[in-house]
């Protein structure tokens, strides 16, 4: 990056530092940072979708859809996530190839199990070879945040469920008294009212979910972790920055941006909670009144 870089065998102190700590797999570190607010920022909104649609199906006066709801939370709740985190990526992956090898190749007569061997034809594989490899490489973010928001959306409805039965019955049935069906109470009365009581559920989720993130590592996507991790080895004289072990310094780094990142979340979330606690009967929204 900086011009007196070219030779790193003649660098020492502060510019052997500073050509070490802007090499292009110590930019790739820098980047993953981003690449981890970002995945949340895309991944909570998704999980969240999930869970209200989760959250309604286990409230819905129709069984199988009530089923649908219930079996997916307690399923979801019963299961270590790890589980989840290594099943969803490789069972979406073989499921999509699966429907495209059925489409594209239906002449296709050889098994597609072969032992423990899963064949498609070429024209059915994600991605196709011929593709780009950033095009690989996002294909296995987005499985990843598949998972993510399969396993967050199932806890988000537990939480949302739980937020709509805490809202007074009597509203509900104020609303119904002045000639709303049910959904319209649901919309206008049920849902805006359930936030304020949602929110502290929701936002040990979110910090939860800045926890997890570091599971992505086992996906063999290349985030923090694999970096720090790669970095952080021991490097012989055989690289051009050679190096004893580090990563006690890379994980420490780690250490404080997730100590970082919770703490705005945590000032974050501080701040909506009062902002909706306003008119609402609770505890924070009387002491808001009383201020």
């Amino acid at each position: 990056m900086f011009s007196y870089c070219t030779d790193p065998k003649t660098l020492e102190g502060l510019q052997w530092l500073s050509c070490y700590l802007t090499t292009g797999k110590h930019l790739l570190f820098y980047e993953s940072f981003f690449f981890v607010i970002a995945l949340m920022l895309i991944t909570a909104p998704i999980a969240l979708a999930v869970g209200f649609a989760g959250a309604l199906a286990a409230r819905s006066h129709v069984a199988p859809v009530r089923w649908i709801g219930v079996g997916y939370t307690s399923l979801v709740r019963g299961v270590p996530d790890i589980a989840f985190f290594l099943f969803m990526p490789l069972a979406l992956d073989q499921g999509l190839e699966w429907l495209r090898h059925k489409v594209k190749c239906p002449d296709w007569s050889d098994p597609i199990r072969q032992g423990s061997d899963f064949v498609v034809c070429a024209q059915a594989k994600l991605p196709l070879s011929s593709s780009p490899q950033w095009v690989h490489e996002y294909y296995g973010v987005a499985l990843g945040m598949a998972a993510f928001a399969f396993v967050f959306g199932a806890f988000a409805a537990f939480v949302l469920r739980g937020a709509m039965d805490a809202v007074p019955r009597a509203q509900m049935e104020t609303a119904e008294a002045y000639g709303m069906t049910r959904r319209q109470a649901t919309w206008r009365v049920l849902i805006p009212q359930m936030w304020i009581y949602a929110l502290p559920g929701l936002s040990n989720l979110w910090l939860i979910l800045i926890k997890a993130t570091p599971l992505l590592f086992l996906l063999g996507i290349e985030d923090v972790v694999f970096w720090a991790r790669e970095l952080g080895g021991r490097k012989t004289s055989a690289y051009d920055y050679p190096h004893p072990d580090w990563r006690l310094w890379y994980f420490l780094a780690l250490l404080v941006f997730y100590l970082l990142l919770t703490k705005v979340s945590e000032v974050g979330f501080a701040r909506l909670t009062r902002r909706l606690s306003r008119g609402q009967a609770t505890a924070a929204g009387m002491e808001e009144a009383r201020a």
